[in-house]
């Protein structure tokens, strides 16, 4: 039974086909009931803003493919013949492969961005919760746990910042080693500034500053941080207690210069300031930055760092890769596995039957034979079954074997006149 997987992402899909495919958390269960059928007997389904995934376990490969693509195109209300080429079809190892690297977060459209490993689980438990996994989607999907959890600890994907917001704060806990006691100034009520404030409360910075042209949005944001708003004609006169700046008013001049800055850090005692120029045109004068123990940072400083920094992600996503590769390569053991283990069960039943028998014939023969004799003719006979067992066994096991198996299931299988009957799970041998 292989696992394939069918899907649409950002990278083959435009955001407007991927909305009519995306499914809310809500609407999991009802989908999986729905997708649950004959040819996908096992299934998970991923949906977030730049990806719908099915993951399957099916009997048979291409009439799960076909069931999961009609009923893709059929939840989205577009003919199946505009969506089936934004499809991608993945199966085996590949399926495999491409699961883990999506939780390793190795495929986001933000490489090493963690959102995506949390979507995953709720995935999962949604399936799980459903009954719409067994043995292996539930194996699988452990193990995807697992290999994210080695790329986080064993690279450092995640460690270089690849947002501008995350980017300054990045830099200001390079210059500020601890912000727990910084004071931030939030000068405009732009998106981009806001989402750098947030973050940089959330890394630690405890107090924010409001100024904004509109005094009145400048008290709405404030109340949100639980901030200080401040007019913006006086701003200028809190600047002496501020040690970070996140600039993005949209001027057309500059709204602080060379010499204001040179007072308010004579007033500091040249306590160190860092500023972060969003705006274009620049907020703040170059000039600034010739100042000892000011950091000014523009929009092309952030993003010089962010490609750099884009570019560090790259070089650990290749370590991460092959961390990916060992272990499908450990799964796909584990599946192989799942193919012999009845045939080892049944193998070694026959002979431990047969080893049976003859001491049940044999022994009662034996007059005048101690207990401890006894003991050593049925160890005897247990090491000739595992002497015999050996070869067949390493044989199944033999991971160069797997395109010969089943050929070589059928001839111990006539050898040793066996049939396999057994349903259920497999049994360990």
């Amino acid at each position: 039974m292989p696992i394939v997987l069918v899907g649409l992402s950002h990278k083959t899909a435009p955001v407007e086909l991927r909305e009519k495919v995306c499914m809310p958390d809500m609407a999991l269960p009802d989908q999986l009931a729905r997708l649950k059928s004959p040819p996908v007997p096992e299934c998970v389904i991923v949906s977030t803003c730049n990806r719908v995934e099915v993951l399957a376990h099916c009997p048979e490969a291409h009439a799960g493919i076909t069931a999961i693509k009609q009923y893709l195109a059929a939840g989205s209300g577009i003919a199946f013949s505009d969506v089936e080429p934004h499809f991608y079809t993945l199966a085996g190892s590949k399926a495999i492969q491409h699961i883990f690297r999506v939780a390793s977060s190795l495929d986001s459209m933000m490489v090493g961005e963690p959102q995506i490993l949390g979507q995953i689980k709720n995935a999962f438990a949604a399936a799980s919760k459903e009954g719409a996994t067994g043995v292996v989607l539930n194996r699988l999907m452990h193990k995807a746990f697992s290999v994210a959890k080695r790329v986080k600890t064993e690279t450092q994907i995640a460690r270089y910042a690849v947002s501008i917001s995350y980017a300054a704060v990045e830099l200001a806990k390079k210059i500020f080693d601890d912000l727990s006691e910084k004071t931030v100034m939030l000068i405009g009520a732009g998106e981009m500034s806001e989402l750098a404030a947030r973050h940089l409360m959330d890394h630690g910075a405890k107090r924010l500053l409001v100024t904004n042209r509109t005094y009145s949005r400048a008290v709405e944001l404030a109340e949100e941080f639980s901030a200080s708003a401040i007019r913006f004609e006086d701003f200028t006169d809190s600047l002496i207690r501020t040690d970070i700046i996140i600039s993005s008013t949209g001027s057309p001049t500059y709204i602080l210069g060379h010499q204001q800055v040179k007072t308010v850090l004579y007033e500091r005692r040249n306590k160190p300031m860092f500023m972060i120029d969003i705006a274009v045109p620049r907020d703040l004068d170059p000039a600034i930055n010739r100042l000892s123990n000011v950091y000014l940072y523009d929009i092309d400083d952030l993003q010089a760092v962010i490609d750099t920094n884009i570019q560090e992600r790259r070089k650990e996503a290749e370590k991460a890769d092959e961390i990916v590769l060992a272990e499908v390569g450990t799964f796909e053991r584990w599946l192989d596995s799942l193919d012999v283990t009845p045939m080892i069960v049944l193998l070694r039943e026959r002979l431990e039957q047969i080893r049976e028998e003859e001491l049940a014939r044999t022994l009662p023969r034996l007059n005048g034979v101690s207990k401890k004799e006894k003991k050593a003719v049925e160890a005897m006979a247990s090491a000739i079954v595992n002497k015999i067992l050996h070869g067949p066994l390493q044989a199944l096991k033999a991971e160069n074997r797997s395109d010969t198996r089943d050929q070589l299931i059928e001839i111990l299988k006539e050898i040793f006149q066996l049939e396999q009957t057994r349903k259920g799970p497999p049994q360990k041998p």
